[in-house]
């Protein structure tokens, strides 16, 4: 198997990070964003959205969409659990993880687009960035009440959803955004997640 992926873009941290606390070895292959190498007819043909990540499977199907391709390699690999061990400890897990994606990355990814897209052919949006800045704060906050006593987003262990949050910190800081700033919690977690050696990038 091999992953098709810009590593400084959001999802592909994500994933990346995944597969650090994993313990999972996998090849690359670079598709340079800024470059526009996902407008390719040969990355179209991998993923028609032109969306990275992808993971090109063995057989030479592809698998696209960052959290499918966790959920493929969690099944795969169910150890060590990145989702929980009992139906209540994954449903948590999920929970915190959705909100880490659609409150925080979703908003972090399209604010640094709004700022100032490191990638061509986007124009700044200041009306779009000045709004994701106002609704920001709400699952922050959400997230940082839920780290209160807990190593980790969901409990003593890391979970997908540490590794999402994380790939948001990082996006944020393109744009000179942090978003855990102002979050105790959040402040304490990212400056102990960011040492983890899932986080490198090598």
């Amino acid at each position: 198997m091999k992953i098709h992926d810009f590593p400084f873009a959001p999802n592909p941290r994500k994933v990346r990070t995944y597969l650090g606390e994993k313990g999972l070895a996998m090849a690359f292959e670079l598709v340079n964003l800024p470059a526009g190498d996902q407008r390719s007819e040969r990355f179209l043909a991998m993923n028609p959205m032109g969306n990275t990540p992808v993971l090109e499977l063995d057989d030479g199907s592809f698998l696209t969409e960052s959290l499918a391709i966790i959920e493929y390699l969690e099944e795969l690999h169910p150890d060590p659990p990145m989702w929980g061990e009992t139906p209540l400890q994954r449903a948590r897990a999920r929970r915190l993880e959705r909100i880490a994606e659609l409150g925080v990355l979703s908003r972090v990814a399209r604010y640094v687009h709004a700022v100032g897209s490191p990638l061509p052919n986007r124009a700044p949006d200041p009306a779009l960035a000045k709004a994701l800045l106002e609704e920001l704060p709400q699952p922050l906050a959400i997230l940082d009440a839920e780290l209160r006593g807990r190593e980790f987003l969901a409990g003593d262990l890391p979970t997908v959803g540490d590794c999402t949050l994380f790939a948001a910190c990082e996006f944020g800081r393109f744009r000179q955004l942090e978003p855990e700033r102002g979050f105790p919690e959040l402040e304490r977690w990212y400056a102990a997640f960011r040492e983890r050696p899932s986080t490198k990038l090598g």
